[in-house]
């Protein structure tokens, strides 16, 4: 049997006690004021949210992965972390990856039990030929979900570089990975519902993660998705509207430029330098880590 009394996300809230017998809008805020406790514990963690920033950069622009693995709520937060990327920042399918305990089935379904096999997790690393270009995040609101337990401590095997995240303090998956993220969100408003005040950090920490290497990587310019994909029409309308307001020119030039290179990026690039040859634009973006702004920069001192 695992001792909950010694799992900081188990322990039971003094200010919700009387959550039962709460009218609608009092126990509405009781909720909302433990919400907005969440933030304050994930600013703690930003100097340990940074170190995996960097290091996940450099694996990913050396051609690794960025891997998440989880169970329950953390495994489904990594697996829509991921599958956001793609759209988002141009990222190509697969080199952000979620894995949840149980499979896809258990993205809409609970998976009784999976949670607990170290060899479950493994084997799903195994098979998505997890090495050691890669790294690996470990999910765990309680810190000794033993399927993440056992993933990080595989990774670690292959010197795959590993971090956590978690919200219980003193925990099990920060002793084994090399980067620990720990925001401690305290008691949970429904005691040991971790899909509330811990699932609300988790997303904003790999939300911040995910955009921040994706910044780093060159997929924005100021703070817009210069590699948005078109992918249906409010991504076109998206992708115009970037183009305008970055080089000033009208929609309908807009348009042109984004059908000749069916790329916002380029687009940019090309009406704001006048290079209209696609070779070219690759080469110089490539010779600048596919940073716009420096490209920019870099071609017009020639």
């Amino acid at each position: 049997m695992v001792n909950i009394n010694n799992i900081s996300t188990e322990k039971r809230n003094s200010r919700t006690t009387n959550m039962d017998v709460a009218v609608t809008e009092e126990l509405l805020k009781l909720l909302n004021d433990e919400d907005k406790l969440v933030p304050y514990a994930v600013e703690k963690a930003i100097p340990q949210i940074a170190k995996v920033v960097d290091v996940v950069a450099k694996k990913l622009e050396n051609g690794g992965r960025l891997l998440y693995i989880g169970a329950g709520t953390s495994g489904r937060i990594g697996v829509l972390d991921a599958s956001e990327c793609p759209p988002t920042f141009g990222v190509e399918d697969g080199v952000i990856v979620g894995i949840i305990a149980g499979g896809d089935y258990a993205l809409r379904n609970a998976v009784e039990g999976v949670e607990d096999s170290k060899e479950e997790a493994i084997n799903d690393l195994k098979r998505h030929n997890l090495s050691d270009k890669d790294f690996l995040i470990g999910i765990a609101a309680s810190g000794r979900t033993p399927y993440v337990v056992g993933g990080l401590e595989y990774a670690n095997s292959i010197n795959c570089e590993t971090a956590c995240v978690t919200t219980s303090s003193d925990s099990i998956v920060s002793k084994i990975v090399k980067y620990p993220i720990e925001a401690i969100t305290g008691a949970e408003p429904l005691t040991g519902s971790t899909r509330m005040k811990s699932g609300t950090a988790q997303k904003l920490i790999l939300n911040m993660i995910s955009t921040a290497v994706m910044v780093k990587l060159g997929k924005v310019y100021e703070n817009l998705m210069i590699d948005v994909q078109m992918s249906n029409d409010k991504l076109v309308s998206r992708a115009e509207r970037i183009v305008m307001e970055v080089t000033g020119v009208c929609q309908e030039t807009a348009a042109k430029y984004l059908k000749k290179f069916n790329s916002v990026k380029y687009a940019v690039f090309s009406i704001l330098t006048e290079v209209e040859d696609l070779d070219r634009i690759e080469k110089i973006l490539k010779e600048n880590k596919n940073n716009v702004r420096e490209s920019i920069k870099k071609y017009q001192k020639g």
